[in-house]
């Protein structure tokens, strides 16, 4: 498909160009680029480690292996070539090679990558948490799947072939053209998923996480929290709250919308404690920082609201922000069944105020 540039008076087509003609490499140029600018390939993505290589009797290695927000590994394959090459069964080895990794190696090599870029290796674990949204680590909801990024100038037929072939076997592996333009001396690039077709992929995306639900149930720990939610979520349907809307999960926590776009309100249950908060993520630091301080500037007209003092934390060393209240003395998702509708209940009301404690003033910020 032809790539035109439009003018007062006509259509100027811009020349269809090669990696190879332009001399941009694969290592030096793209990956390069995409290793501080994986969003390029329109995923949610946090890049973990480049040429990613620790394992025995094999010099190979990953061109990027980053994460998604599910907290799967992603290998991600890079070519500049027309057809792609062998490049499919290189990432399925990779993916097969990675797929026993735990969270705490994950932290170590991502150490490691970040201080290659110059930056401070100590902060590895807590901005993969971040980037999941994760308040401690969970290894068993880590790197369940493993997924795969053929990123390339195009792909063969015997390799898009072998995609959907994997593909129909609940394999998620995915191919990304990078196609270069050139006009004048400029130098463009278009960035298209072609297989599956973006119109494909919230239905599979859906699937698969259906899939994935019923493989997290599986364990005792996903069970409790489905259990868990479920019986929370039937009282607070019973309550006429917005949580009673929701859908339970197999996760620690329970999100609801404030009808402000980034900011959630949260029922968050551990091993022995629980609690309620207000999350403030914009995915925007200085944004999120802003909101926060706009809101506990009104912090005793909030608090008295809610009647009780709350804990305000504004996590200086990362981007989101908290108001909580604690819930202690009750137990957590550890107690006996027969102790949670007692904590659930106090969740339920606490959170009934907190909604309404919150609510005047989020109709005044200035976001």
């Amino acid at each position: 498909m032809a790539l035109f540039e439009i003018t007062a008076d006509s259509l100027i087509e811009v020349s269809q160009a090669s990696f190879a003609d332009l001399k941009i490499k694969e290592r030096g140029d793209l990956q390069r680029l995409l290793r501080t600018q994986i969003d390029v390939l329109g995923d949610d993505l946090y890049v973990l480690a480049e040429e990613f290589g620790d394992w025995e009797e094999s010099s190979r290695r990953i061109d990027l292996l980053a994460l998604d927000k599910e907290a799967n590994l992603v290998v991600i394959e890079l070519k500049r070539t027309k057809d792609g090459g062998h490049m499919d069964l290189q990432a399925i080895r990779y993916a097969s090679m990675i797929s026993t990794m735990t969270f705490d190696r994950a932290v170590e090599i991502h150490a490691a990558f970040l201080e290659q870029m110059n930056q401070p290796g100590a902060e590895a674990e807590s901005r993969i948490l971040e980037f999941l949204d994760w308040e401690t680590k969970d290894e068993g909801s880590f790197a369940e799947d493993v997924r795969i990024l053929l990123v390339s100038e195009d792909f063969g037929k015997e390799l898009t072939t072998a995609v959907l072939w994997l593909r129909d076997r609940e394999i998620d592996i995915r191919c990304l053209r990078l196609r270069p333009y050139k006009h004048g001396e400029k130098i463009f690039m278009d960035v298209q998923q072609i297989i599956p077709l973006p119109e494909a992929v919230e239905y599979q995306v859906q699937v698969r996480e259906k899939e994935q639900q019923e493989r997290r149930s599986k364990t005792d720990k996903h069970t409790t929290y489905l259990r868990f939610w479920t019986q929370l979520v039937a009282l607070a349907r019973a309550e006429g709250m917005n949580h009673g809307k929701r859908k339970p999960t197999a996760y620690h926590y329970l999100a609801s919308s404030t009808g402000t776009s980034g900011i959630t309100l949260n029922h968050v249950i551990v091993k022995d404690s629980a609690a309620v908060d207000v999350y403030i993520d914009f995915r925007d630091q200085a944004k999120n920082k802003h909101v926060f301080d706009q809101m506990n500037a009104q912090k005793a007209e909030i608090e008295g609201r809610f009647g009780g003092e709350l804990i305000w934390e504004r996590l200086e060393n990362k981007r989101a922000c908290r108001i909580k209240h604690l819930i202690t003395g009750l137990g957590g998702v550890s107690s006996p069944d027969t102790a949670w509708p007692a904590v659930q209940n106090a969740m339920i009301e606490a959170m009934s105020r907190l909604e309404k404690a919150i609510k005047p003033a989020l109709e005044g910020l200035k976001v």
